[in-house]
């Protein structure tokens, strides 16, 4: 396993660091206890692998693993695979051109990048047999003993990208393009994103900080910016979405979609277009099945709901209303609830949303990712923004109503306690309490998972290397490797334990703290000054964790962020009316309501709402056609691509003369052909006689010469006429 120290040591360049020994992927195979099945199963991968010209060897792994190394047999065979698959780009509108019909042309100019090699090697490893692949679906059906398929880190390439990267501010085209280059495009457009939203934050960030030190808090005109800011973030990522898919050469691409192994279908049809068999599953019954997210999104709220509630109860009670022994431990009871409760909790509910989006029964990868990344962002939001809004617009507004209420808790600790009576304390609202939440959420939880990122999976990986240690002393290796392949095959080894890398979450990630900020961020000003740093240090430590902490991603093609680009435009939208509300709410002198709802202007509170919306509407329009009349390189890059294929299809269709832009018209050259006309018409009409009327009405005239002189004549007759 790759550490930091190995990237960055002066003995780094370790041997078993500089090869991958042209392994393309690792199969991972955990040996069943049975040995006849154990052996039988091992036989069907190896025989799968083979049928799809993939090579392999197999070595030991731990006590009760094999690792089978898998490359491609035959580079013309992988060559061909990547010729038909640019082919179907084409096909599909994914590339401007075909690709050169001389298929070594077409590879001298287009050489196959690190991450094409191993997507189309993983697709021969993974399709279905019906579609050429060898149908291997790790920890599913048959292949349930397969524990991951996974291409090995490319060190060399990690050391250097990890040194460039902690010694620059902003990343550049050329560091984008090698992310795409060797963890293919959707691993590439999540650092694109990251790197464009860091550069967009130094504006509010600076902003803010102005904000922070002249307006103060819940200033309407900081959170008018702010609202105009993500306005322009959103709709010129939009544009910048496009700019990168042409450039990478992928627009279009989510057209050509991965079948899902696990669909379920109902019968075979007869597509109308093309003829050929299509699997059919009833639109109905995939409807039914997506009106439970209805039921789902409420129960989520409702189950989370009650906990956010309960502990905030607790909470208001032990800090501003309880007064007795072990208060300043006491107060911590709440984060101890929501920090052993609430992570459990969460992942019921996302195990729930992925049984329920497998009930959908999608067709394709994509789809079904997309509807489950619709429900994981209802259980984050609801997560992440409940406490905000509970103080918000529950305690701030209603606390003197709902603190009697709370008596429950004192009655209860009454029972328990030795004392008869529980000693309290007035309660009053605390006008800070928005404050110091966000300044926990923005600053404190970012620190925090920044260590559970890239901290605690070291700690943890070294305690794991510890006790195995420990185990394994008394026991007789069961592995016997060659010599020269022993440090090779221990680095593999150590790989094959990492965690695969998802992106889905470090894009959960950003688009969280992106509804913080377009949210909340008027309660503090500086909320953007924190991202912004964050951020910066997000890109190395996601770096860092792809390169260390994690297995090699399968590099996947995309053309976009995918949904999480809607829920950034929910947040955007969203963001307007909670902004105007609690600008409305908590602006002026007395900062609240100060738990009393009677001195809320309910029809005022509406109105600066609807406002709030129909300003941002039009400000989205706005900027959406501002937008539109700018330009963009990947924009005339793809005009150009199509003017080219235009023009060299007219060259091989009609000949290249016809390209050719034709001579300036003059007189003399149309006359020239009206004259060779008028000849032609005349020796017609001689052959055969006669001629009709309407061949006769243009020979009246013989060419520009006589026609004019005949006009000239005709207006001295005017002229005179009118004498």
């Amino acid at each position: 396993m790759s550490s930091f120290r190995s990237l960055y040591a002066s003995d780094g360049d370790k041997p078993e660091l500089k090869t991958n020994m042209e392994v393309d992927y690792v199969v991972h195979y955990k040996v069943p206890s049975d040995t006849a099945e154990a052996e039988a199963g091992f036989i069907q991968l190896i025989e799968a692998l083979t049928r799809v010209g993939l090579a392999s060897e197999v070595r030991s792994g731990d006590e009760s693993t094999l690792l089978v190394f898998v490359k491609v047999a035959s580079e013309r065979y992988l060559t061909n695979h990547i010729y038909r698959e640019r082919v179907q780009d084409w096909l599909y509108g994914v590339r401007i051109s075909a690709p050169d019909k001389d298929v070594g042309n077409e590879f001298t100019n287009h050489p196959v990048t690190e991450a094409e090699r191993l997507r189309t090697v993983y697709l021969l490893i993974t399709k279905p047999k019906n579609e050429g692949g060898a149908g291997i679906t790790p920890k599913i059906g048959q292949w349930k003993d397969v524990i991951s398929i996974f291409p090995l880190h490319n060190h060399a390439f990690n050391r250097q990208w990890i040194k460039q990267w902690s010694t620059k501010y902003f990343l550049n085209d050329q560091d984008l393009d090698q992310i795409r280059d060797k963890f293919g495009e959707s691993v590439a457009f999540y650092f694109a994103f990251v790197q464009s939203y860091f550069a967009f934050l130094l504006f509010p960030a600076a902003f803010g900080f102005g904000a922070w030190l002249i307006l103060g808090r819940y200033s309407w005109f900081y959170a008018v910016v702010n609202s105009l800011w993500s306005i322009v973030f959103f709709e010129w990522w939009k544009k910048k979405e496009v700019d990168l898919a042409v450039q990478w050469g992928v627009r279009g691409v989510s057209r050509i979609q991965r079948p899902r192994t696990q669909f379920r279908w109902d019968h075979e049809a007869a597509d109308p277009v093309t003829g050929e068999a299509v699997k059919v599953y009833s639109p109905q019954k995939r409807l039914k099945t997506q009106l439970l997210q209805i039921p789902f999104a409420l129960g989520c709220l409702a189950i989370l709901g009650t906990l956010y509630v309960f502990c905030f109860s607790i909470e208001i009670f032990l800090s501003e209303i309880y007064n007795g022994p072990l208060k300043s431990y006491l107060t911590f009871t709440p984060t101890i609830i929501l920090t052993g409760v609430l992570p459990t909790l969460s992942t019921i509910l996302g195990n729930f949303a992925e049984k329920l989006t497998d009930r959908e029964n999608y067709e394709t990868i994509d789809t079904h990712h997309a509807a489950l990344v619709r429900k994981l962002f209802i259980i984050n939001f609801i997560t992440s923004y409940t406490p905000l809004f509970l103080s918000a617009f529950v305690y701030m507004p209603f606390g003197n109503l709902l603190v009697p209420y709370l008596d429950i808790f004192k009655i209860t600790a009454e029972k328990f306690a030795s004392e008869k009576t529980i000693t309290t304390q007035g309660f009053q609202i605390n006008p800070d309490r928005l404050k110091k939440q966000m300044i926990y959420f923005t600053v404190t939880a970012q620190i925090v998972n920044f260590a559970l990122e890239v901290v605690v999976p070291y700690v943890k990986r070294k305690a794991f290397n510890e006790v195995e240690k420990v185990q394994s002393k008394g026991k007789a290796s069961v592995t016997n490797d060659v010599p020269e392949e022993h440090a090779f095959l221990e680095r593999v080894r150590n790989e094959s334990k990492l965690d695969i890398y998802d992106v889905t979450t470090d894009y959960r990630e950003m688009v969280i703290q992106f509804g913080y900020l377009s949210l909340f961020s008027a309660i503090w000003p500086l909320t953007p000054v924190s991202f912004l740093i964050n951020n910066w240090v997000e890109l190395r430590s996601d770096a860092m964790k792809i390169a260390v902490s994690s297995q090699r991603p399968i590099p996947w093609r995309a053309d976009s962020i995918g949904p999480w680009l809607n829920a950034l435009g929910f947040l955007s939208w969203f963001g307007s009316l909670v902004s105007s509300a609690i600008v409305y709410l908590f602006s002026g002198d007395s900062e609240g309501p100060g738990g009393d709802p009677s001195n809320i202007v309910a029809w005022g509170l509406l109105l600066s709402i609807l406002l709030s919306e129909h300003i941002f509407l039009a400000a989205q329009f706005a900027v959406r056609y501002a937008l539109s009349q700018i330009d963009s390189p990947g924009l005339q890059k793809e005009r150009a691509e199509r003017f080219s294929m235009r023009k060299q299809l007219l060259e091989e269709s009609l000949g290249p003369e016809v390209t050719e832009k034709p001579l300036p018209p003059t007189p003399q050259a149309g006359e020239k052909i009206t004259l060779e006309s008028l000849e032609e018409q005349a020796r017609k009409i001689s052959t055969h006689g006669g001629g009709t009327p309407e061949q006769l009405f243009w020979l009246r005239q013989q060419g520009m010469d006589e026609t004019i002189q005949i006009g000239r004549k005709l207006i001295s007759q005017v002229k005179a006429a009118k004498r």
